[in-house]
């Protein structure tokens, strides 16, 4: 079946996989790998550890018999396995040191934030496939699952997500030189929505093709926009893309002014009171 055309490259699509919420929204969601998971558990591990051998040495200075020991490293045990992982989790909404450091958090597998019973389940599942046998089960389930989730994430119905992601930056830019007559008379506003979207998804990511397949892209795209412009210059199919994108967005930033000053002036009509209406 051929592609549709009003999906970009890269868009999420409604697929039997596709995260929905109530609303039909599809979410767009980049769950983390597994080493990058592997790396904030180490750190949490790393953490408990220390946490662990600090009041174990607070402990030891107490003089207590051989049963208030064994009673107080099992509590402890306990506690740092199990009740802490799972108070911090759900205080911090999918958060702990290792993830905070890793640009990471957990959520439930419709995007929500976890709550205490995600975080308990994963704090139990965590002594089995961490403690037990030193994060070589989680290491294992993480590597062979399509969204690197480990055995307490599949029991919670959780996920790590990626929340660190590089800083936008707009892309703006004006007509090129040898198409500013060009510009003045040409007529792009039969120009399709989609194809204008995908038009700007090439512009945005075009420094980060290979330039064979930056070229070809730009060749493909700009006989596809060709129909729809009129007239059709001659020159660079990119610096002919760059232009038709700079003209619909001057196109549709005229549009947006124009009804904004429409809805300016009717103001004074939709804010007054009716005559005649009383004042309550």
């Amino acid at each position: 079946m051929p592609a549709d055309p009003a999906v970009r490259p890269g868009a999420p699509t409604l697929d039997d996989e596709s995260v929905l919420t109530g609303e039909a929204v599809a979410l767009d969601l980049r769950p983390a790998g597994a080493v990058i998971r592997a790396g904030g558990a180490a750190i949490d591990v790393l953490v408990t550890i220390i946490v662990g051998v600090l009041v174990a040495l607070a402990a030891a200075r107490l003089d207590l018999d051989e049963a208030a020991l064994r009673a107080v490293a099992i509590s402890l045990v306990v506690a740092l396995i199990v009740v802490l992982p799972t108070a911090v989790e759900t205080a911090s909404r999918g958060r702990s040191l290792g993830k905070l450091v890793m640009g990471i958090r957990v959520v439930r597998d419709d995007g929500g934030s976890v709550g205490f019973r995600h975080a308990l389940i994963r704090a139990l599942a965590g002594v089995l496939e961490i403690w037990m046998t030193f994060g070589g089960l989680a290491v294992l389930i993480g590597f062979l699952n399509p969204d690197s989730k480990r055995l307490g994430d599949l029991l919670a119905g959780t996920h790590g997500q990626v929340e660190r992601v590089p800083r936008y930056e707009p892309l703006s830019f004006g007509v090129p030189d040898p198409l500013r007559a060009w510009a003045e008379v040409a007529d792009v506003g039969r120009l399709p929505d989609p194809v204008a979207r995908r038009v700007a998804a090439f512009l945005r990511n075009a420094a980060h093709l290979a330039p064979g397949s930056r070229s070809r892209i730009a060749g493909e795209l700009a006989r596809e926009v060709a129909p729809y412009v009129s007239p059709v210059p001659p020159g660079d199919p990119e610096v002919f893309l760059a232009a038709v994108a700079v003209l619909r967005r001057e196109r549709d930033l005229a549009a947006i002014g124009l009804v904004d000053a429409r809805m300016r002036a009717l103001a004074p009509v939709l804010e007054a009171r009716p005559n005649g209406f009383p004042e309550r």
